[in-house]
């Protein structure tokens, strides 16, 4: 008689195999799309674009600290142990991308508030945000005169953040759908087109939405050449990135993969905004919408997916001897 017995007995990944869950999905497309923003209010300053760019300049500064606010909350639920998230201060470690990414939360917003004081249309709030008042003019003052160095230091951050939400899950060795260079560029560049789908959603004026249009378009596909580029690695490297690509290519995550980050994500609004850039009609909404939508699927199955993907056994690869 052959007794067989299991001694596997992990809460978190019995009954169900994720332990990173949407929340780190959403965590990861709300800090790209905030990294995009900085970026782009930082090369809108220094084209000295201020003016007619209202969306960039004026709205997108007072929506970054916001928004990555609420992606720190949802990285925060999804924390087993929340009353230690203090201890990701306590310490730095260097070759963690952890606790690079932990800094990286907190020294973007200083860049993120001095943007706000170089926002020069914002001028007072009324009503219930008067309270605001006094804090923007501080900002104001702190930030007069600087608007050069304000712009980088948000291009720098932005930068930093934006590959960080990429590398956080590429260095994972295990997971060989995550174990790849490329993730760090093509988080930051659907970052990039995000920030700019939600820039031309927040009435952009006229000169500043055709050219958000036709950045929008040349990010795009940037992102089809690195989504390309990526597949190929999969498919061409060893035996734990080829199972990882079938996932993608044939396996359970193919169908949601292609519909909605590459077809709704990425080719259905380049060809809207192509339409617009070439004066036929196309519905202004749709494009970024399309994108949000596509930059979130983006995060939401990679982070699905990569848990699923493994180094295959050793008894596996050698034949079971």
């Amino acid at each position: 008689m052959i007794e067989i017995t299991n001694f596997r007995n992990n809460h978190l990944i019995d009954p169900h195999l994720e332990i990173w869950e949407w929340p780190i999905a959403v965590y990861l497309f709300l800090g790209g799309l905030v990294a995009g923003l900085m970026i782009l209010n930082g090369v809108w300053r220094l084209m000295n674009k201020q003016t007619d760019a209202p969306a960039s300049t004026r709205m997108a500064p007072l929506w970054a600290p916001v928004l990555l606010s609420l992606g720190m909350f949802f990285l925060w639920i999804d924390l087993s142990y929340k009353t230690h998230v203090y201890r990701f201060y306590m310490t730095f470690q260097i070759a963690s991308p952890m606790s690079w990414g932990a800094w990286i939360l907190i020294l973007v917003y200083p860049a993120q508030l001095l943007a706000i004081g170089i926002a020069t249309e914002i001028k007072s709030f009324k009503g219930p945000f008067r309270f605001l008042n006094l804090p923007i003019a501080f900002l104001q003052a702190a930030a007069f005169g600087k608007e050069k160095l304000i712009a980088w230091l948000n291009i720098t951050m932005g930068a930093g953040l934006g590959i960080y939400t990429g590398i956080l899950l590429a260095a994972f060795a295990a997971r060989p759908l995550w174990n790849t260079a490329l993730l760090g560029p093509l988080f930051l560049i659907s970052g990039l087109s995000t920030a700019a789908a939600w820039n031309l959603l927040s009435k952009p004026a006229h000169d500043e939405e055709k050219t958000l249009v036709r950045w929008d378009l040349a990010l795009i596909a940037i992102e089809l050449m690195l989504i390309t580029v990526f597949l190929i690695g999969l498919a061409t490297g060893p035996q734990g990135h080829q199972d990882a690509g079938e996932l993608l290519l044939g396996g359970s995550f193919t169908a949601t993969f292609w519909v909605f980050v590459v077809i709704v994500g990425l080719l259905l609004p380049f060809w809207l905004e192509l339409r617009e850039v070439t004066g036929r009609f196309a519905p202004k909404w749709a494009a970024p919408v399309f994108v949000l939508v596509g930059g979130l699927a983006l995060r939401l199955i990679m982070v699905y997916a990569g848990q699923v993907s493994h180094i295959p056994d050793v008894e596996m690869l050698s034949g079971g001897f």
